[in-house]
């Protein structure tokens, strides 16, 4: 995750990077954990195939290889801590011998005849759902390679009585026919799922630190009125005596100069805590209040001098003017949708705000070129282009949108998108909000 120079957030999203990111890292305990199921599976089947069924076939050698897991698996725990997580090359190794090892066993016991030769997808499943693509498709190759000499090479299927169990060839073919289908679908769906859930994990994570970010400039705001608050005093005092000092100490004394200094000082102190002092303080709960159009206007300003023309039109004959709070998550959503209007307009921007008893909206018009209408279905999924192209040539809207449309759903707001109607382009966002979503907190006793 990146902060760039002006202050917004880009995430990479991991799911279609060719490494894989720490928190994407296979743990070796979970794949220790996994192997011991399995065993355990091996184990019992042989087991009972062996000594309940009493069908024939190879058991010692079975045996060995189920050992084999359990030695590799008490290996990797005395060698290495099970917190450890895996780099991508490793998790390629272990879940390669996850692979080789079934493969063994299945030619001890009836190759693709068995109907445990299903379980040869798994490996493949797990590496698609936290490996990168390469490794997902090594992967496969070799589960592919496995089920097809196992389809002509194997030992008979253990059957009752010295039986030899034949099946037909179509049938066989229509079971690795069947594998492989299962293999291609199953590994890709598991990793478009999780790719999907690793982008969205991220964006989500930037959206927080957008919102902290926020919310933290905020805090300083109070901080420093705060602090101008509290150095008023002593200010004070150091002008008073200074002023004292000006009307005792003569016009040619030496010290003169040092003195009308002191004062100039304490008089620019003063006006730089005055400043200080204006600055909005979430801990001031009066300055936490402002009209629904102030704040408006507070998220229009700093995006018109970028050569579009912005206009904020007001529905009148709708009651009161509503006052609500000054979020932080609403004021960067509609700040990011206003600043995506002026990177995507021809000319002109219309801000339209109106108000009734039920609800406070918002919409946000452009004249540029609209929505792709393959795109209007999926707006606000993270990572994706949505305009056909800006103005200055940048990219789509992805993240940023997304970060916008979270946090004014988080504020209570209701989310669309449309392109307009009619022989006007460009594309339209409405917000709207329950009235009260929005209220402001009433000032306490101490404020008045």
């Amino acid at each position: 995750m990146d902060q760039i120079a002006d202050g917004r957030f880009a995430v990479r999203p991991s799911a279609f990077a060719t490494g894989v990111s720490e928190s994407q890292r296979l743990r070796l305990a979970t794949l220790t954990r996994l192997r011991w199921l399995s065993v355990a599976g091996q184990t019992a089947a042989c087991v009972f195939v062996a000594w309940g069924l009493w069908w024939p076939y190879p058991v010692a050698f079975c045996l060995a290889l189920i050992a084999l897991s359990i030695v590799l698996n008490i290996g990797l725990d005395l060698a290495i801590p099970k917190s450890r997580r895996l780099s991508a090359s490793a998790a390629a190794a272990v879940l390669s011998f996850d692979i080789l090892q079934p493969s063994l066993l299945l030619f001890l016991t009836g190759g693709l005849h068995n109907p445990f030769a299903a379980f040869l997808v798994v490996p493949v499943i797990i590496a698609s759902a936290t490996q990168p693509p390469l490794t997902t498709v090594a992967l496969g190759t070799l589960a592919v390679v496995s089920v097809t000499i196992l389809t002509f090479w194997h030992l008979p299927l253990p059957w009752p009585d010295g039986t030899l169990l034949v099946l037909p060839p179509p049938y066989v073919g229509g079971l690795w026919f069947a594998i492989m289908t299962v293999l291609v679908f199953s590994a890709i769906y598991i990793y478009r799922v999780a790719a999907e859930g690793r982008a969205l994990a991220d964006a989500l994570a930037a959206t927080e630190l957008v919102l902290q970010r926020e919310q933290h400039l905020n805090a300083l705001d109070g901080l420093a009125a705060a602090a101008a608050h509290e150095l008023g005093s002593p200010l004070a005092t150091i002008s008073l005596v200074a002023k004292e000092m000006g009307r005792t100490v003569p016009a040619d004394d030496p010290q003169r100069e040092d003195v009308d200094l002191l004062i100039q000082q304490t008089e620019r102190c003063r006006d730089i805590l005055g400043r200080l002092s204006s600055l909005s303080s979430s801990s001031e709960e009066h300055m936490a209040r402002l009209p629904f159009l102030a704040l408006i206007e507070e998220v229009v300003a700093p995006h018109r001098d970028f050569g579009i023309l912005v206009d904020v039109e007001v529905e009148t004959g709708r009651g009161a003017e509503p006052v609500v709070g000054r979020n932080a998550g609403v004021l960067y959503g509609l700040g990011n949708l206003v600043e995506n209007a002026v990177d995507f307009a021809t000319n002109r921007v219309v801000v339209r705000v109106g108000w009734s008893d039920k609800e406070l909206h918002v919409t946000v018009n452009d004249d540029g070129p609209g929505f792709s209408q393959d795109a209007l279905a999926r707006v606000g999924d993270p990572y994706m282009t949505y305009r056909r192209q800006e103005r200055n040539g940048g990219g789509g809207l992805g993240l940023g949108l997304f970060i916008a449309k979270t946090l004014l759903e988080r504020s209570g707001g209701h989310f669309s998108c449309a392109n307009q109607d009619g022989p006007q382009t460009g594309a339209t966002v409405a917000v709207s909000w329950p009235v009260g979503a929005l209220a402001a907190p009433q000032p306490s006793l101490a404020t008045l």
